[in-house]
């Protein structure tokens, strides 16, 4: 299974748009264009998940840069999501 990071999207983009054009290498398991939690609005990016290695790694290489909508997409495998502490949030004290 592989993660796959899709940016530079047109806000008007959709789920099966990018769906479209991504089960052209393969299967498509999942597609989540991220939107803004208050608003609704489209980020501008998304994931794909496909479960075969190689179908993902060729859509990356053959779909990073291509147009989409009149946007150069930027495809790559996706980061791990770092993990966030659960602090106060507070100010940090300067101890001397």
């Amino acid at each position: 299974m592989k993660n796959i990071f899709v940016g530079n999207l047109n806000f008007g983009a959709t789920e099966a748009a990018v769906r479209s054009l991504f089960e052209t290498y393969g299967q498509v398991d999942r597609v989540n264009l991220v939107t803004d939690r208050d608003t609704g609005q489209a980020r501008g990016f998304g994931f794909v998940e496909m479960s075969v290695n190689a179908d993902a790694d060729r859509a990356i290489a053959e779909l990073n840069g291509r147009d989409l909508d009149g946007r150069a997409l930027n495809v790559n495998e996706a980061r791990p999501k770092p993990e966030r502490s659960f602090g106060g949030g507070g100010q940090r004290r300067n101890n001397r």
